[in-house]
């Protein structure tokens, strides 16, 4: 038996980083991965879809500018594409990742690590030997999720994509079906469009409509412009994987849909069907319930045992991003180290290492053909949340910066005022290179900066960012 001070499960981005604060704080930590260091981002979903996506994105903005679009004399290099992907995959090798944890001093053990009984995990390598570590202080389960397969008739049988596979696709198939209509399905129906491929989306709920409606009608039209075929509110009733290896899909309306490659794109799921979660009184494959110190809590909403439990990351289903996981890994690393010297963790209601800014206040990026950047709530959302709001809208076109940036330039602002605070609670930006101008937007929102204050922030002339003072001037004093 092996002891630490802490204990993490998991070795994604948000396993990183709960290590290497801890480490950083003085405590010793472990680490435990049954798959490859850096996790479902490095590998699998951020980094190669940002890659496949960015081609195309570099193509388009070249061929909006005259000069530089007489200046393109082909299309994309698939090959070349599919390479630079592999290539911030890290061509799917952790060499890199593993090298990183030497360098802090977290150890690694690699297999597949389950809850024992209170603070302890047991660490199942591939050739079956087992070891088991102990916490002294604390266990941070940091597992992630992994796609959502429903229950559609054939479909586990037919080995779909999810977006593990159609990351890490080799070849660009020839028609691709889509179920779904969220962030990857969108995303990836944009990357295999500009690909080559013949793409049909089957958005149920309609595309991205979790967003501002504006975002989801601009991102369909630029879908349909490619020649996605985009169908709202379709169904997959059944699918089948023919001899052939295409696939055919019945529609719940009776129709024929027939694909070299299906992805399914509809959600995540956690993974925590075999981590032993049974031994602490919770249920094996569910979401984890955790306060705001991320100290995982029971169905009795007191923390499990004497409290040295805590998940991070996507596994809470606080919020499902990379960025907002960090921000969560920072917050249970720096709290674990206080708490293990015996410092108040709290300054305030929750503390100053508290995770407080992942539920109203989170920013997101949809890297689509309009890109998306959103911080905060939609009008919907805050309405629903019994805020007084006013909701301001403003053409992205009509700013001086963007006729510069690109020709035929659309794009669109919305910012939702909170009237009692007279603060920003929500903005949304569909528009041309739009991530980029987003922190302004998230310093806004978690900042809470007062309208009159934001009167004094004078947008640089001329950028897309002059729409602050045209959002401000909309709004009125």
């Amino acid at each position: 038996m092996t002891t630490y001070d802490v204990v993490v499960i998991g070795a994604g981005p948000v396993g990183e980083n709960v290590a290497d604060r801890l480490v950083q704080g003085g405590l010793t930590a472990a680490i435990v991965e049954r798959e490859l260091v850096g996790g479902e981002c490095s590998y699998w979903a951020c980094m190669p879809t940002k890659a496949l996506l960015r081609s195309g994105a570099a193509l388009r903005a070249a061929r909006q500018v005259p000069g530089a679009r007489e200046a393109v004399t082909g299309d994309l290099d698939v090959a070349a594409v599919l390479r630079r992907r592999d290539s911030f995959a890290s061509n799917w090798q952790d060499d890199g990742q593993v090298s990183w944890l030497e360098s802090v001093g977290v150890p690694l053990y690699r297999g597949h690590g389950r809850i024992g009984a209170d603070r302890v995990v047991e660490v199942t390598a591939a050739d079956g030997t087992t070891t088991t570590l102990t916490a002294r202080y604390a266990v941070v389960v940091a597992t992630g999720s992994g796609a959502l397969v429903p229950d559609i008739e054939g479909l586990r049988e037919a080995a779909p994509w999810t977006s593990r596979e159609t990351v890490a696709a080799k070849e660009v198939p020839a028609r691709l079906a889509i179920i779904g209509g969220g962030v990857v399905a969108s995303e990836m129906a944009t990357a295999f469009s500009e690909l080559g491929s013949s793409v049909t989306m089957l958005a149920r709920d309609g595309v991205l409509h979790l967003q501002e409606p504006f975002v989801g009608e601009q991102v369909a039209e630029s879908l349909r412009d490619k020649g996605v075929s985009v169908r709202v509110g379709a169904e997959a009733g059944s699918v089948k994987r023919n001899d052939d290896g295409t696939v055919s899909l019945t529609l719940t309306d009776g129709e024929q849909l027939d694909a070299d490659e299906l992805l399914v794109a509809i959600g995540r799921t956690p993974n925590t069907q075999d981590l032993g979660l049974e031994t602490v009184g919770l249920k094996p494959g569910a979401w984890l319930t955790v306060d705001d110190t991320m100290r995982v809590l029971g169905e009795d909403g007191a923390p499990v045992g004497d409290g040295w439990l805590y998940a991070a990351g996507d596994v809470n289903r606080r919020v499902l991003l990379t960025h907002q996981g960090k921000y969560q890994a920072r917050a249970v690393g720096d709290v674990i180290v206080a708490r293990a010297k015996g410092e108040p963790a709290d300054d305030g209601p929750w503390g100053r290492h508290a995770a407080t800014a992942d539920e109203r206040a989170v920013p997101q990026v949809v890297f689509t053909d309009p890109e998306i950047a959103s911080v905060g709530l939609t009008a919907a959302a805050a309405e629903a949340a019994g805020l007084r709001t006013r909701v301001v809208d403003y053409d992205l076109a009509a700013t001086a910066g963007s006729s510069l940036h690109a020709e035929g330039y659309r794009g669109h602002a919305r910012m939702v005022v909170d009237e009692d605070r007279k603060v920003i609670v929500g903005f949304t930006l569909v528009g041309p290179d739009v991530a980029e101008m987003l922190h302004a937007a998230t310093i806004a929102v978690v900042g809470e900066v007062p309208l009159d204050r934001l009167w004094h922030a004078v947008p640089a002339f001329p950028t897309v960012s002059e729409v602050w003072l045209r959002l401000l001037e909309a709004y009125g004093r």
